[in-house]
């Protein structure tokens, strides 16, 4: 048998980390986390697929993001700082969030969790002065109190964290001291929190036999310290401002296609380099996950350019990507990984020939096989060994919407394709139907969101492109975890023959 993952049959689950339940207002690296990976363990799956984990700007987007290297400071876990002395009890008491709170609240999140963050980075940074933090910071005196050897061990693994990321963490923390009211040493130290708690929380899953699915999108924020640290890989003129951004020119979906505004890459700079930046970012990646899904696949061999400035994607044109010419770098760097090709939309010969060449699966969609505005073929009896197939993605509609709200065409196509007629599908459990339909697939990796196990509806939808407002912010419930639904899932995987 194959040593790679994704060439066994198993199954998974797609949940985004702020959608876990917890009591400061956002999923994290939290106990619940914990309680999620034993519910994935119990319910037989093999995987958690997460979207990317950087600091977010405007509209919250994990697709733009401040850094491509750093993670989210509202993913670490108070509760595990409070553990460690560096939080008192009443500090986390003024975080009023409810934990019934079912979406994410930014604009509190932002003003309230920076300040207890700083008191904890603040503590840190005492405790491994050893001549003065050996019982902790005279204001802390009722915290936990650290032995000289656990100082020393802390510091060495501070210092060699700074080490080990000093190729962008410096560059990072200055540019967002300009954005916060905080030092850059405040985010090192959050940097480092990030790292230590989501690897603890990696290794525990890992234990458990779930490998963790990550995602690294495809561009970069202009608003980010990539592009600061690196202008002469991106498209930019003189004064800083990109000549052409990123996108997808108008079809069936979108009338005036759409405008993502990210700055495109000077592909010819990052040959002349070896593609070194690209080399890191994927290494950096294999570092927090197992498997990495890589977004938006076909820009590498075309990408669609827009002129900087214009209101929608009409005017923009295809340009010629890297193509397997990156691969092939990255591959004789790192050596063979695990990647996901996201190879969604209009898919043309050539980018099935880069998603071939590079042997990464690409993906399947059980909601765009009934689509009569989509031109790939997504039907399941389509679909190969060497596809990584989902009921939908974080950008799609929930499984029980999806059959009540497409074209009344397109339900007769998938009832046609059911061997049943809409009428026994609606009066059926359809959204269990359609799962069961992905699972049985060909394909050697099913994942499915959570919200289609439970039959969520439109409320639990995580994002809704081109729209601003109410996207990545949908969280579930602690109940929504239940044993009865572990036990749901587990017999759905087994009977498709996806049990570990």
């Amino acid at each position: 048998m194959s040593s790679f993952l994704l060439e066994r049959r198993r199954a998974g689950i797609l949940m985004p980390l702020f959608s876990l339940p917890g009591k400061y207002g956002i999923g994290s690296f939290s106990k619940e986390a914990r309680e999620f990976v034993r519910f994935l363990k119990e319910a037989g799956q093999s995987y958690w697929q997460i979207l990317p984990m950087g600091p977010t700007g405007y509209g919250d987007s994990p697709y733009q993001s401040f850094s491509t290297f750093a993670g989210n400071p509202y993913f670490i876990d108070l509760d595990t700082l409070a553990e460690e002395g560096l939080l008192l009890e009443d500090e986390l008491s003024d975080l009023s969030f409810s934990d019934s709170e079912e979406h994410v609240d930014y604009g509190k999140l932002y003003t309230l969790r920076f300040p207890v963050l700083e008191k904890a980075v603040k503590r840190f940074l005492e405790k491994l002065d050893l001549d003065t933090a050996s019982s902790g910071s005279a204001e802390h005196g009722e915290a936990k109190k650290y032995s000289k050897e656990n100082l020393e061990k802390e510091k060495e693994a501070y210092s060699a964290f700074l080490s080990e990321n000093a190729h962008w963490l410096p560059r990072y923390a200055e540019f967002m001291a300009k954005k916060l009211p905080y030092s850059a040493d405040f985010h090192k130290v959050c940097q480092y929190f990030f790292i230590k708690q989501w690897k603890s929380l990696k290794d525990y899953a890992n234990s458990l036999g779930i490998k963790i699915i990550g995602d690294i999108p495809i561009y970069v924020s202009l608003d980010s310290s990539d592009v600061l640290d690196h202008p002469s890989l991106f498209q930019l003129k003189e004064n800083g401002e990109p000549s052409a951004v990123a996108g997808c020119p108008p079809d069936a979906f979108a009338e005036n296609g759409q405008l993502w505004g990210n700055p495109l890459y000077a592909w010819e700079k990052h040959e002349e380099e070896g593609y070194s930046w690209w080399i890191s970012r994927i290494r950096h990646c294999f570092s927090l996950y197992d498997i990495v899904r890589i977004d938006h696949f076909r820009g590498f061999d075309e990408y669609f350019s827009i002129p900087y400035g214009d209101e929608n994607a009409k005017r923009g044109h295809w340009e010629k990507g890297p193509g397997m010419k990156l691969f092939r770098a990255v591959k004789e760097a790192l050596g063979k990984k695990e990647v996901i090709a996201e190879d969604l939309g209009y898919v043309t010969e050539s980018v099935k020939k880069l998603v071939s060449d590079s042997g990464f699966p690409g993906m399947k969609l059980l909601e765009f096989a009934f689509d009569s505005r989509e031109s790939g073929d997504y039907r399941p009896n389509t679909w190969t060994k060497n596809t990584v197939c989902y009921t939908g993605t974080h950008d799609n509609q929930v499984l029980k919407d999806w059959f009540l709200e497409i074209l009344p065409e397109d339900r007769e196509m998938a009832a046609d394709y059911s061997g049943r007629t809409v009428e026994e599908l609606l009066k059926m459990d359809y959204v269990d139907f359609f799962i069961k339909m992905t699972l049985d697939s060909v394909s050697n990796t099913a994942i499915i969101p959570m919200q289609d196990y439970l039959h969520k509806g439109k409320e639990a939808r995580i994002n809704t492109p081109s729209k601003l407002g109410n996207n990545w912010s949908y969280r579930f419930a602690k109940e929504d975890f239940s044993k009865s639904v572990a036990e749901k899932i587990r017999k759905m995987t087994e009977e498709s023959g996806r049990l570990e």
